[in-house]
């Protein structure tokens, strides 16, 4: 089956959403809550359990302490308060552990130990409670964020005169877990247990309370545990702490019932002691069951979807020569396959492992618990794709054999800039396993960007000064936006190169200067924005330009920022969408001198007489305006006319409404970062990519690459706490969830969605395919690879606090991608390229 290469590759994107969608499943498990949630009352507590008697005590029992004070330390250890370090540094606190009014715990916190908040809860006569804690520990060399005993051990401290401590009684610190404290405060305080804790009772606080009430603390526990249990494991009856807990209960029971006929026997007592040892068992193991459901993955969710993303990447790069060598079309196996006997081995095969892993897990599965149809269609996927892969594979192997055979064929080299910027893609995805790399992806992309324009220097010289071995200029006509553009073809990889003469003076300087303009830009946009993990407390430009006392200063800025916006982006739109265009931009600045962040001329006071609702929505009103003419142009070029004309027209519109949406989401002082995107863009395609004649390739991962460096360039990173959601609430005066959502990502993805839109347009004839083909290929590697990467540090020390959140990255750039790849194939149009422009693209393009 023929099918377009950017069609093929927008479709293997799409599987690849699917594929990472059902690998986040696995990897962020379901937490561990309850279902019922009662937020105006509270559910009655259970009532004390009584065999064969009626017990008349169904509420809670009374608090054991007025009021609760918590001083929590950041990175407190816990030899900084037990031994002799504490009586060193902390020698009140080591009195009053060993032999003061206190129980001492070493609690136990899971990682990533990073600080944040680990605990997430009436004027009585009662005593008050001192609570000390920290949220973590530290290393011997003050690092934390790991597992290693000296960072997950934490000092616990309960102090309260309600605690009887006899002379001479020495307790050595008992070693429980942090989620232990909510359950006992609730318990303290005679509040309900948080329906969603984990939690268990720390004993010794209640243990001076006589064994009736001691029971019913316990119960009440052991009661909330289970329900936790009972709705968040299928197989609950099963559990160890369930059936310890029920025969507590029935043993609990017994001794109500001896309780309440006033029996004082011996019996009484032994039966209470046995109560509470079993009811302490079911709870540190119902305790443990949840803690490990919480922490686990579900790794035949996280095998399936990295399987689906692999074999689309294989699929991807084995179809790489047919779609770069044959520009649009592709022979895609698409229909053999299935039809083939492997394809039904490989079905049964996987139908198979489905049926025995969901029958004999004994943990949650989300694909088990998924319809069987469902699940049935994900192994029609998986089988399809895999003998697509032996299909194409075998085709491939034919015909490189056949080539080799034919002399004939000139063989293929590469330049230095295919193998900068294939070893520099390589570098980057393989940096992707080192946690610091990833905290400072940033300065990856700034190398990589500089690198290049080093580079692209060399380049621009090699070719304006040739050497004697060069052959005779020659020059092409080129079609850009209905004017004949009269390029020289210069000396690169074996091209011809011009004269001096040819060049002009002019022409040749901007040319030698463009890479170095570049440069410097790329340095200027460092300096607006600090961003990562080792830079991000260092002042910038962007902070200097947000304080109160430099407002005018950016009022000017941002103003002159939209006036090179227009000049940049108005060359290329129709009259009615330049009107547009300025129109939409002023009502940007309005909008952010109506809600404070910069002034209007007439406004000195800073007085806004409007929250900026009414001026966003007009300048809604014009994006949609521009687009919905691109989107117009774009399909009459398609269905009613093969004009090119119209359909470049028609994409630079849709790229220009994006840019005035940006500048509208974006804050002041990142509209700078837009201008110079903008003017990038400009300089590199008059002066870089059409005279040096990079093909559809290069120029896409250039820009590929020029997107990543700008993602960061607005201040983002791979901490989700970088994230402006302030974006999604331009111009809504209530949460909407979908266009919060849409206006949040696009804000946050500005770079990369405005080089794509930019990508699309410069090469809107039959490279906008092949373009298609290499941005799907070149951002489906890192996810793939991060894929694996992710799986194997899984229990990494920081995996949560560095790894999650860049895979959550990935996965929302791989589904802005698919979007991107559909507008590829949208511009698309083979069939109705005429045959100047065909010309054009191979001379040009190729």
């Amino acid at each position: 089956m023929r099918l377009g290469s950017g069609a093929f590759a927008a479709s293997c994107v799409a599987i690849e959403v699917l594929g990472v969608a059902i690998f986040l499943r696995g990897f962020f498990p379901a937490p561990v809550r309850s279902s019922s949630r009662t937020e105006h009352r509270a559910e009655p507590p259970a009532p004390e359990p009584a065999a064969g008697a009626r017990s008349n005590w169904t509420k809670l029992p009374p608090p054991l302490f007025n009021k609760v004070v918590i001083v929590l330390i950041d990175a407190l250890r816990d030899d900084f308060v037990f031994g002799s370090k504490g009586v060193k540094y902390m020698p009140y606190t080591s009195y009053l552990v060993e032999k003061g009014a206190s129980h001492s715990f070493v609690a136990e916190a899971k990682p990533p130990t990073v600080t944040m908040p680990r605990i997430k809860e009436r004027e009585t006569l009662s005593p008050s409670l001192l609570v000390l804690c920290g949220d973590h520990g530290m290393s011997e060399t003050g690092s934390h964020g790991a597992s290693s005993t000296e960072e997950v051990s934490t000092p616990l401290i309960l102090i309260s005169s309600s605690f009887e401590r006899r002379p001479g009684d020495i307790r050595h610190p008992k070693r429980v877990q942090q989620t232990d404290l909510a359950a006992t405060l609730a318990i303290g305080l005679g509040l309900p247990i948080p329906k969603d804790s984990v939690g268990s009772l720390l004993f010794p606080v209640v243990e001076g309370k006589p064994v009736r009430e001691q029971l019913r603390f316990l119960h009440l526990n052991t009661v909330q545990l289970s329900k936790l249990l009972q709705e968040n494991m299928p197989s609950y009856e099963k559990d160890p702490g369930f059936e310890q807990f029920k025969m507590a209960e029935r043993l609990h029971g017994n001794w109500v019932k001896l309780h309440l006929e006033e029996n004082r026997s011996d019996v009484l007592l032994s039966l209470g002691t046995k109560v509470l040892r079993q009811y302490l068992g079911a709870l540190k193991t119902l305790s443990l069951s949840l803690s490990t459901q919480v922490a686990q993955y579900d790794i035949y969710s996280m095998a399936v979807g990295t399987v689906v993303v692999l074999e689309v990447l294989t699929l991807l790069l084995l179809s790489t020569p047919q779609a770069l060598r044959r520009g649009a079309d592709l022979e895609v196996p698409l229909w053999s396959p299935v039809f083939s006997l492997l394809f039904y081995l490989v079905f049964l095969v996987l139908s198979a492992i489905h049926v025995i892993v969901c029958t004999s897990a004994t943990s949650s599965c989300y694909l088990c618990s998924l319809p069987w149809l469902v699940a049935g269609g994900l192994m029609v996927l998986v089988s399809a794709l895999l003998c697509a892969i032996v299909s194409t594979l075998t085709r491939t192997v034919i015909e490189s054999t056949l080539l080799r055979k034919n002399a004939a064929l000139p063989s293929s080299r590469w330049s230095e800039m295919d193998l900068l910027l294939m070893l520099g893609t390589a570098g980057h995805v393989l940096s992707l396993g080192a946690s610091s790399f990833v905290e400072e992806e940033h300065q990856t992309w700034y190398f990589l960007v500089n690198t290049l324009c080093l580079a692209l220097s060399q380049e621009t010289c090699r070719s304006c000064f040739p050497g004697d071995d060069s052959k005779p200029q020659h020059s092409v006509h080129m079609l850009q936006d209905s004017a004949v553009y009269r390029a020289p073809i210069l000396h690169r990889a074996g091209h011809t190169s011009p004269s001096s003469e040819a060049l002009g003076g002019h022409t040749r300087w901007a040319i030698l200067a463009s890479p170095w303009l570049v440069l410097a830009c790329c340095r200027l946009l460092r300096s607006l924005n600090q961003t990562g993990v080792q830079g991000a407390h260092r002042p910038d430009l962007g902070l200097w330009l947000t304080s109160s006392d430099h407002k005018v200063e950016l009022s000017g800025l941002a103003a002159v920022s939209l006036l090179v916006i227009f000049l940049l982006v108005q060359r290329g739109c129709s009259l009615v969408s330049r009107a547009a265009l300025a129109l939409g931009l002023l009502g940007v600045f309005c909008y952010r001198a109506a809600i404070g962040n910069v002034l209007l001329p007439w406004q000195p006071g800073n007085k806004g007489f409007s929250r900026g609702i009414i001026e966003a929505r007009f300048v809604y009103v014009f994006v949609l305006g521009i687009l919905f003419t691109g989107t117009k142009d774009l399909l009459k070029s398609q269905v009613i006319a093969a004009d090119f004309k119209i359909k470049t027209v028609g994409l630079w519109e849709i790229y220009s409404g994006l840019v005035l949406l940006a500048a509208l989401l974006l804050r002041p002082h990142n509209l700078p970062v837009l201008a110079f995107s903008l003017l990038i863009q400009t300089v590199m395609t008059k002066f870089i990519w059409k005279p040096l004649r990079h093909d559809a390739a290069e120029i896409t991962v250039m820009h590929y690459w020029f997107g990543q460096a700008f993602f960061y360039f607005q201040g983002n990173s791979n901490n989700i706490a970088t994230i402006d959601i302030s974006a999604g609430f331009v111009g809504l005066d209530t949460y909407m969830e979908i266009p919060a959502t849409f206006l949040t990502v696009f804000g946050t993805y500005v770079g990369p969605v405005l080089w794509a839109s930019h990508l699309a347009h410069f090469l809107s004839s039959e490279a906008s395919s092949r373009a298609c083909f290499c941005y799907a290929l070149i951002c489906s590697v890192p996810v793939a690879t991060y894929l694996i990467l992710v799986t194997s540090l899984r229990y990494h020390l920081f995996i949560w606090s560095v790894f999650s959140p860049k895979l959550l990255y990935e996965g929302m750039h791989l589904l802005i991608t698919a979007a991107l790849c559909a507008l590829f194939t949208a511009a698309d149009q083979n069939s109705r390229a005429g045959p100047i422009q065909r010309w054009t693209l191979e001379m040009g393009g190729s």
